[in-house]
This record gives structure tokens, C-alpha cells and sequence, in this order.
């Protein structure tokens, strides 16, 4: 059966998409690019009542300024696993659907986790850094930590916790995690309090989702129970860490080192972060493989055709 034409069913891009996924909703909609307008406010103002659905990513998410513009919004489809940058309560009030793409990015976010913390515990980064300032023949490189044996504490068990976790294992660190309540079916140590698991590990992970619910979750208390041999990963979100306090610890020595992929007002990253030597700095490409961004666009896609053309259906609604 041939399906009707969405052509002229109105939706608004928030900001530049995969090229691929871009290219399918501007061929079968009637779409605009609301970052390309030179007069938001004028527009939303104008046309905002027309607009049935929303496309956006977990970076540019959705507000609830946007959202009351739009009085006939129907559905937000986002590109990214985390949807706290989308008003997600403001779009259950008013019945509107929110579907994001978990599942197909864990294994390049655990992978990304995992380098991190090779990286910042084997000084890779450094080292490399070392050789090309032409150091080597000054002298050797310092000695870094042994990963194999060690303790590593994962804050946020869910699919991509649990990737992390099998990755750790295979290089032969002793997996713990704190979790609201224990996971069936895991053998990993469970811990209840989340203070007890940072004094006992020997590198903290982040893999929690952003929020309010986490904002600051991880404190100058909490990074200092660390102390001067342990280490912090953050694949999260910037908002989970105290980033100031974090540079603080940093400079002074009081843990080791960081491996971060994610900052608390991105792109924008603290050139004291940038001045340390004992942090690894990523832009948050966790999930940037191609294969990964291509299967996740295809999600996309497929909840915005089983929305509109298979009753409402949607793959990954969120919540």
C-alpha cells in the first residue's frame, strides 16, 4: 500500500542534522532550519501553530519556550541517547511523543570510556606529547599506573554501564557499581552508597544520564574521597561534576588525573582544564564513529515514519 505523503506536514529542525538523516526529513516534509533564521522569535511568532513535529539532537534538545510556541507540536524526535536539554515534562503534559536513539550507541560510548581510562592511567596522551617536544632525549617518561588489577567504579549501570563494564573486565579491573538498587543478573559489586564505592575504587566512571536529578552528583566531597592516587572518567554529562572543584583537585594533586569527554558549558572548555597536564580532553565524540551516527539517524527515521505512517508507533519512546 503506497503510504500519503507527509510533504506537507510542517517540522521544525532545530539545528544542522546527520547529512543523511537531514536530507530524508527536508525530501518528505515541509521543513525548516530554525538555526539558519534571522529572526526566531519573528518566526515562531508567525508560523510556530503550524508546526506538528520537532527534530533536534541531545547537544541542542528542545525548550519549554519553544515547546508553549508551538500550540499543534505532536512529536520530538531527538538524535542522541541523552534528553535532558529537551523539556521532557513540558511535553508529557501536554501528550506530546519524545523519542531519543539508545541501544546502538553503547558500545562506541563504553569504547571511548574505556580509552579515556587507559589513556589518563597509562599517560598515553602525555607521552605522546613528550616525543613530539623532542623530550626523549632529554630523559625517559615517567612511569603511569597498571590498569589490569585495579578497581573501577561505574556510576550508572544501564546499557551503557554495563558495556563498560565488560570491557573493563577484559582487560582484568575489578568491576563495581552503585545503581539506585542492584542489577539482576550481574556479578559486579554492588554498592548501595555511592561514597563507600569512590573511597574503595581506584578510577570513578561516570555513565549516568544529565538532569537535575545528577547535577553536581559528583561534589568536591565526592571527588576528593578519590585522594591522590585515583582517577575520574566522564562520558556523562558536564553537569554531573563540579567542574571547578574538579580543577582544583586536579592542580593541586589531590587525584590523579581525568579523562573527560564532556564539559559543563560546551564547546566552551576552562583553559585551566587545558593548561593541566593529568586531564585527557575529548569534544564529546563518544558516539562519533561512522557507523555509529549512521545507525542512529536511521532510528531517527524510523520512529518519525512509524509516528507518522504507522499509527503513532514509535521504536524508543523515552519514558
Amino acid at each position: 500500500m503506497t503510504q500519503p505523503s507527509t510533504r506537507d506536514v510542517p517540522v521544525l529542525i532545530i539545528g544542522a542534522l546527520l547529512p543523511s538523516l537531514q536530507e530524508a526529513v527536508e525530501t518528505h516534509f515541509d521543513a525548516t532550519r530554525f538555526w539558519e533564521l534571522p529572526d526566531q522569535d519573528a518566526w515562531l511568532a508567525q508560523h510556530g501553530e503550524r508546526i506538528k513535529a520537532i527534530v533536534t539532537s541531545g547537544a541542542l534538545g528542545a525548550s519549554s519556550e519553544v515547546i508553549a510556541r508551538l500550540p499543534k507540536l505532536e512529536a520530538i524526535f531527538s538524535f542522541g541517547v541523552g534528553y535532558d536539554s529537551i523539556a521532557v515534562d513540558a511535553a508529557r503534559d501536554r501528550g506530546i511523543v519524545v523519542t531519543n536513539t539508545p541501544a546502538v550507541l553503547d558500545d562506541c560510548v563504553a569504547d571511548t570510556a574505556m580509552a579515556l581510562t587507559l589513556d589518563v592511567m597509562r599517560r598515553y596522551s602525555e607521552a605522546d606529547r613528550f616525543v613530539r617536544a623532542g623530550k626523549w632525549t632529554q630523559g625517559k617518561f615517567p612511569l603511569a599506573s597498571k590498569i589490569g588489577g585495579k578497581k573501577i567504579g561505574i556510576v550508572g549501570l544501564g546499557n551503557i554501564g554495563e558495556s563498560i563494564a565488560k570491557r573493563a573486565a577484559a582487560f582484568d579491573m575489578q568491576v563495581l557499581y552503585h545503581n539506585r538498587k542492584p542489577k539482576a543478573g550481574v556479578a559486579y559489586q554492588y554498592y548501595a552508597d555511592l561514597d563507600t564505592m569512590i573511597a574503595d575504587c581506584d578510577v570513578l566512571v561516570l555513565a549516568v544520564p544529565g538532569g537535575k536529578s545528577t547535577e553536581g552528583l559528583i561534589d568536591a566531597k565526592r571527588i576528593g574521597l578519590l585522594g591522590s592516587k585515583g582517577f575520574l572518567v566522564n562520558i556523562a554529562r558536564g553537569s554531573v561534576v563540579d567542574q571547578p572543584a574538579l580543577i582544583e583537585a586536579l592542580r593541586e594533586g589531590r587525584i590523579a588525573g581525568a579523562g573527560l569527554d564532556v564539559y559543563e558549558d560546551e564547546p566552551n572548555v576552562p583553559q585551566a582544564l587545558i593548561d593541566l597536564h593529568n586531564v585527557v580532553l575529548l569534544p564529546h565524540l563518544a558516539s562519533g564513529t561512522h557507523e555509529t551516527r549512521q545507525a542512529m539517524g536511521d532510528l531517527v527515521w524510523s520512529n518519525i515514519q512509524g509516528y507518522f505512517h504507522d499509527e503513532r508507533k514509535v521504536l524508543t519512546p523515552v519514558g
